[in-house]
């Protein structure tokens, strides 16, 4: 490819070097240390930079079509992570490749680099060990919502709030992850409708920025509950669920309501549209048991969940039978 210009390269390989900003290192820089996730979107791995030790965990894309670029989902979340920069957001560092060689069946890989959690949310809540207290609930949401403000006030909406996007590090940081369902949105202007739409929306009967909030305030119930509200198996059943908790909807709150099909058979949640602001403004924040560092809560458990709960290892990532152990006892430490 020396010499070629943009336009001729591999669309996998142009689409990486402009969202690179031009060079994009190799990802050997890393070593990989474990496997802590894997689902539709691709493989994350636990990994350490070979010159500094820092940890990181390296996101790796799955690619359907190398030719044709990047998939939409995933330049649309590199582009708004590159842009957002707050202590409550996931950090982007870099993005990496491997070149595509005959050891890879010409295929190379796409690799982006976040700084490291050691936990998420959900994975803490399924731990019978793990015990927040209500001044530690306070203070995870109040991370959760500045975290929300921050995005929101950037006209992002994350469409994906739920317990396991939801990341907490050592230090007692809460950071959003999992931004591939992202949208941006523009605020509704001279009674106008927000062009946002979505299947959810039309269900809950929300708009965005409230939507994000709606799921928030169904993670906050889980610190409570300990697993997802509210576990609907189609739109009808969720619908039903909706409505038994939270009572039902009226014209008035959802215009139009009454237009639809199954207005007369489903009692649907009156929605109070809100925003992130109100939320970390409201009395339950500031009453008794005033928010409290969840860093201590940290030390109790100092294996990351990710990797005590981690899927069995893939070829080709190294580790001792020692550290495996380890990392399977939470009385341990890496």
């Amino acid at each position: 490819m020396k010499g070629s210009t943009a336009a001729e390269r591999p669309g996998v390989q142009r689409d990486t070097e402009q969202l690179g900003h031009g060079q994009v290192d190799e990802v050997d820089k890393y070593e990989k240390l474990a496997t802590v996730g894997q689902g539709t979107f691709g493989e994350v791995f636990k990994a350490k930079r070979c010159l500094t030790g820092q940890k990181v965990a390296l996101k790796k894309v799955l690619m359907e079509n190398g030719k044709e670029g990047f998939p939409i989902t995933i330049l649309r979340e590199i582009k708004i992570l590159q842009l957002l920069k707050h202590e409550n957001v996931v950090n982007l560092i870099e993005i990496c490749q491997t070149k595509a060689s005959p050891y890879n069946h010409c295929k190379g890989s796409i690799y982006l680099v976040f700084d490291f959690c050691e936990h998420d949310l959900a994975v803490l809540l399924s731990n019978v060990l793990v015990k927040f207290i209500l001044s530690e609930i306070k203070r995870v949401m109040q991370m959760l919502l500045n975290g929300l403000y921050y995005i929101h006030r950037n006209k992002i909406l994350h469409r994906d709030m739920k317990a396991a996007n939801v990341l907490i590090t050592w230090h007692g940081v809460l950071k959003l992850a999992d931004f591939r369902l992202v949208r941006a949105f523009s605020l509704a202007k001279n009674s106008q409708p927000n062009r946002y739409t979505n299947r959810m929306v039309i269900l809950v009967g929300l708009q965005p920025p409230p939507i994000d909030l709606w799921d928030a305030g169904c993670i906050m119930a889980q610190m409570w509950t300990r697993s997802p509200i509210m576990q609907g198996n189609m739109e009808q059943h969720q619908s039903a669920l909706i409505s038994q908790l939270c009572g039902s909807i009226t014209p008035e709150v959802w215009s139009n309501m009454d237009k639809y099909e199954l207005f007369e058979k489903l009692e649907l949640v009156k929605a109070q549209q809100i925003n992130s602001d109100d939320v970390l403004n409201h009395d339950f924040i500031w009453s008794d048991s005033m928010p409290s560092d969840i860093k201590g809560m940290q030390f109790t458990h100092l294996t990351s969940m990710f990797e005590y709960w981690a899927p069995p290892q893939q070829k080709g990532i190294q580790i001792t039978q020692q550290s495996t152990n380890q990392s399977r006892n939470p009385a341990t430490t890496n």
